[in-house]
C-alpha cells in the first residue's frame, strides 16, 4: 500500500469512533438529557458488570488455544511494559507539573493505562477490510487480528483492575497528617502529646515483648491488605477472562460450547450478543464525559493545571509510541516475537492508544477526580484523531 492509502486506512476507524463519540456528546446535552450524569453512572455499571465480561469471555474463549498462547507469550510482557513505562512517565509528569496530591494517581494512571480494547477493536477490522492491505486476506486478518486484540484487551483489563485500580485508590486518597503536638491558644507553645518519659517507658516495654518473625510477617500482610484492595483483582472482567481461558484451553469444554456444532453454543452466542454492546456503550460514555470535560475545561475549575495535561499528552502520544517501536523491533531482532506482520502491528498499537475508558469508571466508583478525568479525556481523545492516524500509518509502513 502507498503511504496515502495507509493514511486513509488508519483514518477510517478514527472517524468511526469520533462519530459514535459525537452521538454520546449530543445525548449528554442538557436539552436532550438522555446521557446525563446519572445515566452515565448506570451505564458504566452495566458495562462493568455485564458488557465487558461478556465481550472478554466470548472473544477470548473463541480465539485462544494452547497453540495461540504459546505463540503470543510476549504480549502479556509487552502490555506490562506499557504500564511500567507509562507509570514512570507519569511520575516524571508529577515531578515537573506538581499537581494536587489527590490527582497524582489519576495522572499516573492516564499515562500508564491505555485503551487496549475499544480502539483496537475498531481499528483492526477497519484496516483488515481495506483492499490490498499488508496483512493478507481480510477474513483471516480479521479472525487472527480479533484474537490478538481480545487477548490484549483481557490482559489490559486485568492489569487495570489490579495495578491501576489500587494505584489510584492509594495515591488519590488524601493523606492524613498525624498531629504530634497541640498548640496552646494562650502562649503559642507546642506541647508534645506524649512525654519523653512515657515514650521511653513504651520503648522499654516493646523491647521486653519482641515480636517473632512470623508475627511481623502477618502484620505486614495485614497492613498491605488495608492499603490495597485485593478484592479488585477478581473484578467481573477478570473472572470472565479466567473462565474463558479455562474453556479455550480444555478441548472437551471448548467443543461443548464453542463452534457451530457445539451442543451448548447458545451460551457463546448469547455472550457474544451481549459483548457486542460493550464497544458502543463505552464510546457513548466517552462522548458524554467529553461534554463534562468541556464544561470544566477549564483547568481552574477542575483543579487540573495545563502542565499536567501537556505532560500526559506528551507521554501517551510521543514518548510511549517511541518506546514501543524500540521494544517491539528489539524483541523481533532477538527472535522474541514472530515475523507475523499483524501481530507486530498489534504490539506496536498498544503503545499509541489514548488512556483507558475504564479510568472514568474508576473515578466514579471512588467519587473523586471525575471532572479532572473528564478534562484529560477531552484533550487526549480530541488529539487521538491525529495520533491514531499518524502512528498506525507509521507502524504499518514499519512492519510491512
Amino acid at each position: 500500500m502507498k503511504l496515502l492509502e495507509l493514511f486513509i486506512a488508519s483514518l477510517k476507524p478514527v472517524v468511526e469512533t469520533l462519530l459514535i463519540i459525537s452521538v454520546g456528546f449530543y445525548l449528554a446535552l442538557d436539552r436532550v438529557d438522555l446521557l446525563g450524569h446519572d445515566a452515565r453512572k448506570h451505564l458504566n455499571n452495566i458495562v462493568f458488570y455485564v458488557f465487558s465480561p461478556s465481550l472478554i469471555g466470548s472473544r477470548l474463549a473463541d480465539s485462544v488455544t494452547y497453540e495461540s498462547l504459546v505463540k503470543m507469550w510476549f504480549m502479556p510482557v509487552n502490555v506490562l511494559l506499557t504500564f511500567i513505562i507509562g507509570s514512570l512517565l507519569g511520575w516524571i509528569v508529577i515531578v515537573i507539573s506538581k499537581p494536587p496530591s489527590h490527582l497524582r494517581g489519576l495522572i499516573v494512571s492516564c499515562c500508564a493505562s491505555g485503551n487496549l480494547g475499544t480502539m483496537p477493536l475498531i481499528i483492526i477490522p477497519a484496516i483488515c477490510e481495506e483492499k490490498g492491505g499488508p496483512f493478507g486476506d481480510p477474513e483471516s486478518c480479521a479472525k487472527y487480528g480479533m484474537g490478538y486484540v481480545t487477548l490484549s484487551m483481557t490482559i489490559g483489563t486485568v492489569y487495570s483492575w489490579t495495578y491501576i485500580y489500587n494505584l489510584m485508590r492509594v495515591l488519590s486518597a488524601s493523606p492524613v497528617i498525624p498531629q504530634h503536638s497541640v498548640e496552646s491558644n494562650y502562649n503559642s507553645c507546642k506541647v508534645p502529646l506524649v512525654s519523653s518519659k512515657e515514650e521511653k517507658e513504651k520503648e522499654e516495654e516493646d523491647s521486653h515483648h519482641k515480636v517473632g518473625r512470623w508475627e511481623k510477617f502477618k502484620r505486614r500482610v495485614a497492613s498491605l491488605s488495608e492499603n490495597v484492595d485485593l478484592g479488585s483483582i477478581f473484578a467481573p472482567a477478570t473472572i470472565a477472562a479466567i473462565i474463558a481461558l479455562v474453556i479455550g484451553l480444555i478441548t472437551s469444554l471448548r467443543n461443548l460450547i464453542i463452534g457451530t456444532v457445539a451442543p451448548l453454543r447458545v451460551i457463546q452466542d448469547s455472550l457474544t450478543l451481549l459483548g457486542d454492546g460493550a464497544i458502543p456503550a463505552m464510546t457513548l460514555i466517552v462522548g458524554g464525559n467529553l461534554l463534562k470535560g468541556m464544561r470544566s475545561s477549564g483547568v481552574r475549575s477542575s483543579g487540573m493545571n495545563k502542565s499536567s495535561i501537556i505532560g500526559v499528552l506528551a507521554a501517551r502520544y510521543i514518548l510511549l509510541p517511541i518506546s514501543g517501536v524500540l521494544i517491539v523491533r528489539g524483541a523481533y531482532k532477538l527472535d522474541l516475537v514472530t515475523s507475523e506482520l499483524l501481530y507486530q502491528f498489534v504490539l506496536l498499537l498498544q503503545f499509541a492508544v489514548p488512556p483507558a475508558m475504564n479510568l472514568g469508571t474508576m473515578t466514579q466508583l471512588f467519587g473523586s477526580g471525575e471532572s479532572e478525568c473528564s478534562v484529560i479525556m477531552l484533550w487526549t481523545y480530541s488529539l487521538a484523531s491525529i495520533s491514531l492516524t499518524v502512528w498506525p500509518t507509521f507502524f504499518v509502513w514499519l512492519v510491512a
